[in-house]
Order: structure tokens, then sequence, then C-alpha cells
């Protein structure tokens, strides 16, 4: 038996939260066997060699292996992009090359393949519409992705000018663009930096909690460790260990004991209790040290908080809403929740008014505009400008061209010029 407190709690606790098994299986592979073979038709190597296991609905399942151990090949057949030499597989009961499966599958290949021209958005809403979802639907997740894998800051930069680990994450909002069911990961966290494999694995954690199954292949064992329900280990070919993490994990040998830091006394005699029924050779004493991960968060964390600015690529704040399935009802009951707790300011809502009230100041509102206009007509005659009269302006108006004419063309006006030659 193993008692065992660790810094990383909180995932512990997430997977926890997350519901078991329905027993519904979602991926079922039963003597699976592929063998490659060369020009002649003759065997070259045998990549997968009569593997079997089930996956069920809300697990998230570890594919673990060296490489060239036949894990890749594995998935490649669960997405129906080869055929198995032998054996039978099937994804949500139907054959992996069932089209209306693979809508249920979203895929993040161990190389991101886009297009190096266009930026995050139209990148996202590309992949998108190869599932034909509406363009105010792909608007709408194309927003909410870019947050979460904190690309928002980005989303205008060409996705050819990203790094490996940003190339990752507009990866990874692909392969979620269309809501799915099963979501297969190969390598998601390579070139990642911490905070982003931090974000990676708590988004795993909630798209199990809402029921989607995930596959999970990785050489990084920490990660698989974390988030992982159940792993199998291949090694040329086979299937050489499967089973959940407590039971490959476990020691039950030996127990573990986490307690306060106690005074030279106290020590002492917790020791020689010990002696008295375990022998010395077997005691190990050691001050229990936070992981790196954690560690690093804090300090990134800590650098955030003075807003200290940065070019790359942002935390996430939140798991996209649309990933969540959390809908407009459950958003309602989350505020009505709120409303009703103790501390919670009372808000009183103001009555409506009644149709008497409302014709009320209908009539109050016509009789002030008839009021202002019998004002302006009781204005007095001497008071109110003359208007002028049209045909003055005319008259004027000829007269000023007349005189702008004749200085242009160099002539006098005809009345000064009768005026010169009386004189």
């Amino acid at each position: 038996m193993v008692e065992q407190l660790s810094s990383k709690q909180g995932t512990a606790d997430q997977k926890s939260a997350a519901p078991s098994a329905s027993g519904d299986v979602v991926v079922s592979v039963r003597g699976l066997t592929k063998v490659f073979k060369d020009f002649w038709g003759r065997p070259k190597a045998r990549a997968v060699n009569d593997v079997s296991f089930d996956i069920k609905r809300g697990q998230i399942f570890g594919l673990l292996g060296p490489n060239g151990s036949g894990k890749s090949t594995t998935v490649k057949i669960l997405l129906g992009l080869l055929y198995p030499t032998k054996g039978h597989v099937e994804v949500f009961g139907h054959s992996p090359r069932h089209v209306q499966t693979k809508s249920r599958i979203g895929y993040l290949p161990e190389e991101s393949y886009l297009y190096r021209y266009l930026d995050s958005r139209e990148t996202v809403d590309f992949f998108g519409s190869l599932f034909d979802l509406p363009k105010d639907e792909r608007r709408r997740r194309t927003e909410q992705l870019l947050e979460m894998v904190g690309l928002k800051n980005v989303q205008r930069r060409t996705v050819g000018e990203f790094s490996k680990g940003m190339q990752r994450r507009i990866g990874l909002a692909q392969a979620l663009i269309n809501d799915p069911d099963l979501v297969i990961l190969d390598e998601p966290t390579a070139g990642l930096d911490p905070i982003g494999c931090r974000e990676v694995k708590d988004l795993i954690l909630a798209l199990a909690a809402r029921g989607k199954t995930v596959i999970l292949s990785s050489h990084l064992l920490s990660d698989v460790q974390d988030v992982c329900d159940q792993v199998v280990i291949y090694y040329g070919g086979k299937i050489q260990a499967q089973g959940t993490m407590n039971e490959l994990l476990s020691e039950p040998d030996s127990l573990q004991i986490t307690v306060p830091a106690l005074s030279r006394e106290a020590m002492d005699r917790v020791l020689q209790t010990m002696k008295s029924v375990i022998a010395e050779k077997d005691i190990h004493l050691d001050t229990p040290t936070q992981d790196l991960e954690s560690y690093f968060l804090k300090v990134v964390e800590k650098a955030r908080s003075t807003d200290a600015a940065t070019s790359g690529a942002t935390s996430g704040n939140q798991v996209a809403e649309y990933l969540r399935g959390e809908s407009t009802a459950d958003r309602g009951a989350r505020i009505l929740e709120r409303l009703a707790r103790p501390d919670a300011p009372a808000e009183v809502e103001s009555p409506k008014p009644t149709e008497e009230e409302i014709a009320r100041e209908k009539e109050q509102k016509a009789n002030q505009k008839l009021g202002d206009l019998t004002r302006r007509d009781d204005v007095p005659a001497e008071q109110a400008a003359p208007a002028p009269d049209p045909a003055k302006l005319s008259r004027e108006s000829i007269e000023k061209a007349n005189e702008k004419l004749s200085g242009l063309l160099g002539k006098k006006d005809p009345e000064k010029k009768n005026e010169d030659d009386k004189s």
C-alpha cells in the first residue's frame, strides 16, 4: 500500500472529479496486426502484432513506447489512414473509414501541417469550414479557441512566422474546432513551454470531465502520469504492460509518510520507535521538494502579476465555452445560485407601471409639447426677425455679380461710365 501526498494535488482532484467511464466502448481493438511489405509483396516489418484493448467513454488513454514500437501505426489505423493486415477495429461501433465517424474525431498529428501564409484566425476558420460549420458558429468558436490557446494577441500573424510551440498551439485549436467526441493527440506538448504544457493537461482533464474520450501518445511520461486513467506500453509491436496508473505504479511493499518538521528530540523518539519494528537499513529520511513545473509556474505567475510584457504566446484564460458544454441555461442557473447566497446583495426589482400610469405619462408629454408650441406663437411681432424680400435678395445678388464681372473684364460699371461722360 502506498500513501502519498503530492504537490500535484490539484491534478489529482480534477481526475477524481471526472466522471468514470460509463461502460460505453468508444474504441475496440481485437487482434490488431499490421505488416508492411516491400515492392514485391514480401513482409518487411511487423509494426503491430496481435494487439487488443478497449477504450471507454470519458477515459484518458495513454499510448506509450519507444520509437518504432507501433504507436503511430495504431493511431493511423484508428483514423482509417491505414488498413490492418489482420484483426478487427471499431470506432463508435463503425469501421474507422466510416465518414460520419470521422466527423466525430479530432486529431493533432505529431507534426502540424499548416498553410504558412494564413494567419491564426484564417487557419482555424478554414478547418471549421471542412466540417460545414455555419459562418457565425465558426467565428464564435475561432474566437474562443484562439483565446484558449493564448494566440489572440498574435492572431493576425501568418502561421509561417510562428515558432514550433506556437504552431502546436494553433494545431491544437484546429483539432478541437468540430467539438469532437474522440480526441487523438500525438505528442501534444512537444515544443511547448511549461505554461502551455500545464494548460494542455488542464484541457485534457476538462474534456474528459465532459465525457469526451482522449487518446494521448507521448514520450513525456510525467504528462501521461498526470492525466491518464489507463495506459498501454508497446515494445516491438506488442503490448508489454496494460492497466490503470494505480495498478502499474503502486508499490505495496512500502509506505510513505509525510509529516511537518519535528524537533530533534521528537525525531529521535520517532526513529527509536521505528527501529524497534523495522531494520535501520530500510528506513529512509528525506525532505520533500516541489517539482520543477510547479516552481516554474509560480515564478511566471508572479511576473505576469507585475504586467510584464511579452510578444510571444500568452496564457489562455480558460477552456473554450463550447468545449466546456456550458449552455445559456447553465449560466442562468449559476447566476441565480450566486444571487441566492446569503452574502449576495439584495436586488429589488422595480414594479412594472400600470396602464393608467402609462396613459398619464403620455398625456403629460403631450401637454408639455403643446405648451412649447403655444409659447413660440405668443412671441411679439416686433421681436420676430422680419422675413427677407426674395426679390430684393435676387436684385442685390445680380448687382454684385455684375460688379465682379466688370472688374475681371476691365470694364467700368455703366452707371459710373455715364457719370464720367457728363463730367
